[in-house]
């Protein structure tokens, strides 16, 4: 039986999708998981590194502020419409899973018209314009955040859980934290720092990080730096070996929130997901041009649980920056504490959870 998994775009809507596969995986060996994304998406270059069938289709995105851009759709709303219904030919899916992003859209709208069951993953506190477009016709809807409830219209047939967002789980078998730092080519003596912003990277936190390796003030730290992939170029000088580790994107993440003591990342939902089902203790630096602001939500939610620092993007410098990294790393008993209090957040079996319900749908 194939399930087909739909999103997307950026990592924040790839990987649920990837967590939601694997959990079909191991939920049942008849289940064939199908990922669906777009040519243009970070899936071109993630996708091939894992053990799933894909296919990559020539979706855009829709542009919210720069409007203008959306012309193009009438001249590739024809290829899309055709090269998804040659998929969904192709394949015959039980149900398909929408995990959000552009690349979710047309394949779930086209497979609830072909009369196919459809789920859809909300990572958002603030709901995304495709699960908002296509809930009421869907048969489950997933959110992430219980706040997500009141902004979703479903329909009369539709069942809606907060089981939390599908991250991947925890595998021993992917090595411990002196491992992991070995193959790095880091020192276990050292704790380690993760920064990141997201497949797309964010610059902010780029020259936040730069600014402070340059100033020498994250010196006995380990490094581990995602710049994200169009930015790796341009940080690449500053790998330090032995100490700074720079890299586009992280793939799988897992390794390296295995070698983190402390993670500096914007405040996706999927981040936080990642951060609470890890435990780890963070420092978060929303995006402030996020739809309705809805990151800097994120952050300060976390934050008045005593699960995470917020650091607003106006306020952040190398040297606040480094102030921050290195207050949590010399308060041991602070340092326990936010990361109990993420993992108390946490939920490492929501991708379980969510295929079980999905599964009820291909009956």
């Amino acid at each position: 039986m194939k399930i087909l998994l739909a999103g997307g775009g950026t990592g924040g809507h790839l990987m649920p999708a990837l967590a939601l596969a694997q959990a079909m995986r191991d939920a049942r060996p008849d289940l064939e998981p199908v990922l669906v994304g777009a040519e243009r998406g970070i899936e071109a270059q993630v996708l091939p590194r894992y053990p799933f069938r894909y296919h990559l289709l020539p979706i855009e995105p829709i542009y919210r502020r720069t409007w203008w851009k959306n012309v193009r759709w009438a001249l590739i709303a024809g290829r899309v419409w055709r090269a998804v219904g040659r998929v969904l030919e192709a394949e015959r899916p039980a149900v398909v899973v929408g995990t959000g992003g552009y690349a979710a859209g047309p394949v779930v709208w086209r497979a609830q018209r072909a009369g196919i069951p459809t789920a859809l993953v909300e990572e958002n506190a603030f709901p995304g314009v495709t699960t908002r477009w296509l809930a009421r016709r869907a048969r489950q809807v997933h959110l992430g955040f219980p706040e997500a409830r009141a902004r979703v219209a479903t329909g009369p047939t539709t069942e809606v859980f907060t089981l939390g967002n599908p991250v991947r789980p925890q595998t021993p078998g992917e090595g411990d934290r002196f491992t992991v730092l070995a193959d790095l080519g880091l020192s276990p003596e050292r704790p380690t720092l993760l920064v990141f912003g997201g497949s797309q990277g964010a610059r902010a936190i780029n020259y936040a990080v730069a600014g402070a390796l340059e100033r020498r003030l994250l010196d006995g730290m380990n490094v581990l730096w995602g710049t994200g992939e169009a930015q790796a170029a341009a940080f690449a000088g500053y790998a330090v070996p032995g100490r700074v580790v720079v890299r586009g994107f992280f793939d799988p993440m897992t390794t390296a929130y295995r070698a983190a003591d402390v993670v500096v990342a914007r405040a996706g939902a999927m981040t936080l997901a990642e951060l609470c089902a890890w435990g780890k203790p963070s420092i978060l630096v929303p995006l402030p041009t996020a739809a309705a602001d809805h990151q800097t939500q994120n952050a300060l939610a976390l934050a008045a649980a005593g699960a995470a620092i917020h650091l607003a993007e106006s306020q952040l410098t190398p040297h606040a920056l480094a102030e921050r990294v290195r207050g949590l790393l010399g308060d041991r008993e602070r340092l326990e504490a936010v990361s109990a209090n993420a993992r108390a957040r946490g939920h490492p079996d929501a991708a379980r959870e969510i295929v079980s319900k999905i599964l009820t749908l291909s009956r």
